[in-house]
């Protein structure tokens, strides 16, 4: 299989392409706005941002580990583990990446890191033990579609100036508390609008939209990364019934347990906030039931089995 056709869908792809660009259009309204209203400043925020851009995405696989309590394990501590990533590699033409596991009974699984000759793929203790091998396979192969796809990059870029946009936010409260951001094209008019009052009001909302459309392009990729294992595996019912199992195991796990996990959710295959409800618009992961039905599209295309 060719690296290229992992998660292609014309309608999914038009979509996601049709979200980074009014994402991108939006950053290019806020560099705009910025520009104009500020007069000195902005130079240091964005090298204080592209600072932390960079940091996140070289130091992505680290951050990922140390924020789960992921251990890298060899392959005499978890042969059948290296097997299956082996095999799936080998399937996918993809170089194998480090493995990780997870000690927690929370069921679950990710993978990080910015390019596939830099990748992780963690799984935890209590997914092991409730999955079946070709279930956890499924899995194995969806987070090995993220590696492909280089989704750490896409959402690395994708948040950008969200970042800018949340950096920006909090100086302009401390500018307004402190009679800070001095200057502007209007500071000698003393019945200006206030410059840090603009930069904070902008930044609020640009934040507010990119979060939105952030959170779809992760939705996005949940679903090219889904059909990437379909494609890899050969049977998109064994990723449907790890999801099921997943979804409702997770339902029986104590919340301190789930907390203890929750920060890793945009990177996890199945969010440990499950048992709570919110608007799909503002989920980093697609409702379970369309993920379902997206794979079973799948499947019946491919000729497979869905129940």
């Amino acid at each position: 299989m060719k690296r290229k056709a992992y998660g292609r869908d014309a309608g999914l792809t038009l979509r996601m392409l049709f979200t980074s660009g009014l994402l991108g259009l939006l950053y290019v309204a806020f560099a705009l706005v910025l520009f104009y209203v500020l007069n000195a400043g902005l130079g240091l925020m964005l090298v204080i941002v592209i600072g932390l851009a960079f940091f996140q995405y070289f130091t992505s696989d680290k951050l990922a580990l140390a924020a789960s309590g992921a251990k890298i394990v060899e392959r005499h501590e978890a042969p059948e583990l290296h097997d299956m990533v082996e095999r799936l590699c080998a399937m996918s033409d993809l170089p194998k990446p480090r493995v990780a596991v997870v000690d927690t009974d929370v069921p679950n699984a990710f993978a990080t890191g910015r390019n596939p000759k830099h990748a992780v793929v963690a799984v935890t203790t209590g997914l092991w033990r409730r999955l079946e091998p070709q279930e956890i396979e499924g899995v194995l192969a969806h987070e090995l579609s993220h590696v492909a796809n280089r989704d750490v990059l896409i959402m690395t870029v994708a948040s950008f100036f969200a970042m800018l946009a949340a950096l920006l936010t909090r100086i302009g409260m401390y500018a307004g508390f402190f009679g800070g951001f001095g200057g502007g094209r209007d500071s000698n008019n003393n019945n200006a609008v206030p410059v840090w009052l603009i930069v904070t009001l902008v930044s609020i909302v640009v934040y507010a939209i990119s979060f939105v459309l952030i959170r779809t392009i992760s939705r996005y990729r949940e679903y090219a990364a889904d059909r990437g294992s379909a494609l890899i595996t050969g049977a998109p019912e064994y990723l449907m019934s790890a999801l099921q199992k997943i979804s409702s195991d997770m339902m029986r796990i104590p919340q301190r347990d789930l907390r203890e996990v929750a920060g890793m959710n945009a990177f996890f295959i199945i969010p440990t906030s499950v048992k709570e409800r919110t608007a799909e618009l503002f989920m980093d992961h697609p409702p379970l039931e369309k993920r379902l039905a997206a794979l079973a599209e799948i499947s019946r295309e491919m000729g497979r089995p869905t129940a």
